[in-house]
């Protein structure tokens, strides 16, 4: 039994900024005038994820969660903080093991039509890093691992020989973990993999992840807008709001009792024959722009339970409980 997590990150920050153009330096030099703004997209993250765990992320669009998903699978650099692998800081790791690090973490994209090449036959895209990797030696062999990937993810496997265009779009998702998986990973990060599919190819695509994870013991951190999809895969729930992680649960716990007024804002507009006669109605007033996000809580404009307090001073994420953390100044009074 490994007992360091497979991955945890730590005060994990990332900025953007677009490069100033000339003009913009001159005038900065000359007038002190103001430089492009920064857009914070993740702001001192802790998380910690175990093997053979599903992580569930959830928060609306702009949040963060997949530039978070990007550092983590190493497409993208952290401005602060670090990403732990196995118990090793991933900007220790020596060439060989970074290697295999950029193997074992494979991401799942949201849209896999424009992740997928439209030039390039579906058989040769997963080839591609068999051969480039020498993960296999051979024409045959690669071809057989091509095969047995695509058979793994409902895929007949005479179709290697097709155009990403000549699937439907739950077929080309298929096609995208099919890829994932053909370097033997232990990790996947899956940003909104089913947001783009229809609703009973969804169900298809979360059972044949839940397959995968019973077959080969992958961890998952699953991406998502909608807390009624993730409740149905993850073992705990990590929200975020505006860059930051402000609730973090077991699943079930979560759902029972939610602390964070975010969590129990988003809780309550999920569809229920419970609340058919209930007129639906989203979250009070809209995500603040991350180019300048409000003082103290970025969540108190639209908190029906915000004090003078969350209007000036950020809360800290703080345990509340059992494997349960919650960044909210009035959690003992809601």
């Amino acid at each position: 039994m490994i007992d360091a997590p497979i991955i945890s990150v730590e005060d994990l920050s990332r900025k953007f900024q677009r490069p100033p153009v000339l003009a913009e330096r001159l005038l900065h030099m000359v007038f002190n005038s103001k430089l492009p703004p920064v857009v914070n997209a993740v702001i001192d993250m802790d998380l910690t994820i175990a093997h053979n765990e599903v992580m569930g992320l959830v928060g609306e669009s702009g949040c963060g969660k997949s530039t978070l998903g990007r550092m983590i699978s190493g497409i993208l650099p952290p401005t602060k903080g670090q990403v732990v692998y196995e118990g090793t800081d991933v900007s220790d790791l020596s060439s060989a093991d970074k290697l295999a690090y950029t193997l074992a973490v494979q991401m799942v994209f949201q849209d896999p039509y424009a992740s997928l090449n439209p030039r390039q036959k579906i058989g040769d895209m997963i080839a591609e890093p068999l051969q480039v990797h020498g993960i296999t030696t051979s024409r045959a062999e690669t071809i057989a691992r091509v095969d047995q990937v695509l058979d793994e993810v409902g895929l007949d496997p005479d179709y290697k020989s097709r155009f990403p265009h000549q699937f439907s779009g739950g077929q080309r998702q298929r096609i995208g973990i099919a890829r994932a998986l053909a370097v033997n990973p232990k990790f996947l990060v899956c940003d909104e993999p089913i947001a783009a599919l229809d609703v009973s190819i969804q169900a298809q695509v979360i059972n044949l992840f839940m397959d995968l994870r019973d077959n080969h013991g992958f961890t998952y951190l699953f991406i998502s807008h909608d807390l009624s999809v993730v409740r149905h895969i993850a073992d705990r729930i990590a929200i975020m709001y505006l860059g930051r992680l402000v609730e973090l649960a077991p699943t079930h716990e979560l759902f029972a009792e939610p602390a964070h007024p975010y969590t129990q804002a988003l809780l309550g507009e999920i569809p229920s024959i419970k609340r058919r006669r209930r007129k639906f109605q989203a979250v009070k007033g809209e995500l603040p722009s991350p180019l300048d996000p409000p003082p103290g809580c970025t969540f108190h404009p639209r908190c029906s339970h915000a004090r003078s307090r969350c209007k000036e001073e950020a809360p800290v994420l703080r345990t509340i409980g059992p494997e349960r953390q919650c960044a909210c100044h009035l959690i003992n009074k809601i």
